[in-house]
């Protein structure tokens, strides 16, 4: 028999809910199987009160969201590959089943190709799934598992071969959308995605323009998501929709105005670097229900 595979966790904090931390690491603790090797990463704040045998790195200041987890997966070896799947959980989440990280295993054991799961977010009073928790369109029945063509980012499961041969999340997006910046990396190499409707993280319900910088950095990040990845005919395309669908939601004037001052500045400033996709990963996302032009 095959060792089962090894898995690690990042989570990153800034030090604001300590007791709820305190809970989602306690979670990982009780997985069944081998234990998870856990690294908490403090961005900008210090991490205090974890328990014994989990490794923490205090960052003098706050990278955003995709550096403080690149900051982890370089804990864990270069592409984080001293682990096989590296679990990314939001510090005030909690596996409510002993039994995920077996799942897993499982998960990844069963299909070579699988590079990347995500798992379902429910609400921990009603258990309810929000709409915008299944990353996919058909998105009405969050108990039916999928392949899709994204991840949930504080919910996930990477195979950390793909983050070897793709890279990490980019740095520069700070927050939003640098979870489907490395889907679609991931899906151009090869890999496969899947959300699994029985892998639940249990999460406050919360809008995400809670963040005071949210409209501003979904709309910067929306270009540069295109810009780096979509095939050049793609590129106006994709940003043409997401602005039709902003305005049809009908914002507020404030977040209008902090929306398309993000815009401006997705094309006005450096992405990264570019790398188009195939058409035929244009294609296959296409088959999945998600082409990339929404």
């Amino acid at each position: 028999m095959t060792a089962p595979l090894k898995l690690g966790a990042v989570v990153i904090t800034m030090g604001t809910r300590p007791d709820e931390l305190r809970a989602l690491l306690d979670s990982v603790a009780k997985q069944d199987g081998d234990p998870i090797e856990v690294v908490v990463v403090g961005n900008g704040a210090p991490v205090v009160d974890v328990p014994a045998g989990v490794r923490t790195i205090d960052l003098p200041e706050n990278l955003g969201i995709p550096g403080g987890r690149n900051v982890g997966i370089e804990a864990f070896g270069p592409g984080g590959t001293d682990v096989d799947v590296l679990l990314f959980l939001d510090d005030d989440g909690l596996l409510p089943d002993v039994g995920t990280a077996q799942l897993v295993r499982e998960a990844f054991d069963a299909d070579p190709g699988l590079g990347i799961v995500s798992f379902r977010i429910a609400d921990p009073e009603t258990g309810l799934t929000q709409r915008r928790h299944v990353p996919r369109l058909r998105a009405s029945d969050p108990m039916r598992s999928s392949r899709v063509t994204t991840f949930l980012g504080g919910a996930n499961a990477v195979r950390t071969k793909v983050l070897a041969q793709v890279g990490g999340l980019p740095d520069e997006f700070f927050y939003a959308h640098e979870e489907t910046d490395l889907a679609w990396r991931a899906l151009d190499a090869g890999w496969s995605i899947e959300y699994r409707a029985d892998m639940v993280l249990l999460h406050p319900t919360m809008p995400p323009s809670r963040h005071a910088v949210y409209h501003r950095m979904v709309a910067r990040n929306r270009v540069w998501v295109a810009r780096r990845n979509l095939p050049l005919p793609l590129v106006p395309v994709y940003v043409g929709v997401w602005l039709l669908l902003t305005l049809l939601r009908r914002p507020t004037l404030p977040a209008l105005k902090a929306w398309f001052g993000g815009f401006r500045e997705g094309w006005r400033t450096p992405c990264g670097p570019r790398r188009p996709m195939k058409w035929r990963t244009v294609w296959r996302l296409t088959r999945l229900g998600r082409p990339p032009v929404i």
